[in-house]
């Protein structure tokens, strides 16, 4: 099985990552076969929003890594993808990944209605935010990412199989119950 790890987090050893190498380690234990990519190591130039795209499956733009990261979610079975709470949503970075990518996640039919480029391969979703449980889900803080996450990727065809919600960060990081949580998640996969 090929698994695909999107970290979105700024921070190489913050919660989000520290949630992500778990599931990268466990994955490796089990026998997937796991790339794992930072957002913030990307080079990606925002969409121009000129829609050529949807018609010829193709960005216009010059090649940046925006293709490569096509390339590797048409490669993989699971896509794992964690994403701090920035404003109730995922981060900038994230968002303008997936403004680029939208050739290669759904086409259209010629009367414009979205077909999933992804039928069959599913998704986690992992999200982390300062605010304590229970308002980071009331109010729609790390709720946001996943519910802004699952849209695009529900568009995509991925079934959403688990996602992972963690508040309170800042008084308290990742504890190792969340973490042997992220474990069991992939072992699920299998």
């Amino acid at each position: 099985m090929n698994v695909l790890i999107i970290n979105a987090s700024p921070r190489p050893k913050g919660n989000i990552s520290r949630m992500l190498n778990v599931m990268e380690e466990e994955a490796v234990r089990v026998g997937m076969q796991v790339s794992s990519i930072r957002v913030s190591d990307l080079c990606v130039h925002p969409c121009t929003g000129c829609m050529v795209c949807r018609s010829k499956q193709v960005c216009v733009l010059p090649e940046d890594d925006a293709q490569r990261m096509i390339r590797l979610i048409q490669a993989c079975d699971v896509l794992i993808i964690g994403a701090p709470c920035y404003w109730g949503n995922m981060p900038g970075e994230l968002k303008v990944l997936f403004d680029r990518m939208v050739y290669g996640m759904m086409s259209e039919s010629p009367r414009g209605i979205p077909r999933a480029l992804h039928r069959g391969k599913r998704t986690v979703l992992v999200s982390t935010c300062t605010t304590v449980y229970p308002f980071n889900i009331l109010f729609h803080q790390t709720r946001g990412v996943i519910r802004a996450l699952k849209e695009i990727l529900k568009w995509s065809g991925f079934k959403v199989v688990d996602t992972i919600e963690v508040g309170g960060t800042k008084q308290s990081p990742v504890s190792e119950k969340k973490l042997e949580r992220c474990r069991r998640v992939v072992r699920k996969l299998e």
